[in-house]
């Protein structure tokens, strides 16, 4: 379905938030953005995009950023440290069980709506999330970094680039790679696309 006209700013809104408090970071960091650039591996021209709210920035770009600003990547949505019940007993570091009525964290950069789709495990690497990408908006840059990445689409269409070759990918389709080849991935249709994606390492 089409992305109602008020989705649309509400998503501009944000992340504009979050290039503003990039370059808040950057500037407190005492880094250009030839510097950022080149502790991030992101065109300086991309970044100053995202900086002026023009462009988004997905999450496992973004942690790239953050890790060249010594930062994490909830600090860009201006997310609140969680209190912890004193009551509450430590999960085990090596499991996790989250419950569908359990409110699920989201973070909305750009066209990009990511749900977190576990709770935080201390000895877990993996990051599954669901993302809705909404249609239209600038295409990202080819990005690459440490790690794993796969992508299994739900609903919609996606266009994803690997090293500079464009596969489109319908509902049942998935892709696997290593992250750090470059890749990056654009809806160009004029529907919400839902893919169920999971990387490493974990990004919050």
């Amino acid at each position: 379905m089409a992305v109602p006209e008020h989705q649309g700013d509400a998503r501009a809104g944000v992340h504009g938030d979050v290039g503003a408090r990039m370059r808040r970071f950057r500037k407190e960091r005492g880094l250009t953005l030839r510097g950022l650039a080149a502790a991030s591996g992101l065109s300086i021209g991309f970044l100053s995009q995202v900086e002026r709210g023009i462009s988004a920035i997905g999450l496992t770009a973004l942690n790239g950023v953050a890790a060249a600003l010594g930062r994490s990547v909830g600090d860009f949505f201006g997310e609140e440290p969680r209190q912890e019940e004193p009551q509450a007993p430590q999960p085990p570091g090596h499991f996790t069980l989250t419950r569908a009525q359990a409110g699920a964290t989201e973070y909305i950069s750009g066209q990009q709506t990511y749900r977190m789709l576990s709770a935080r495990g201390r000895n877990l690497v993996l990051e599954p999330l669901l993302v809705r990408i909404a249609p239209g908006g600038r295409r990202e840059d080819a990005y690459g970094h440490p790690g794993e990445e796969f992508a299994f689409v739900l609903e919609g269409e996606l266009i994803y680039e690997v090293d500079g070759v464009e596969h489109r990918l319908y509902p049942g389709d998935s892709v696997h790679l290593r992250s750090a080849v470059p890749h990056s991935m654009y809806n160009d249709t004029d529907r919400v696309t839902t893919v169920v994606s999971v990387v490493t390492p974990r990004l919050f």
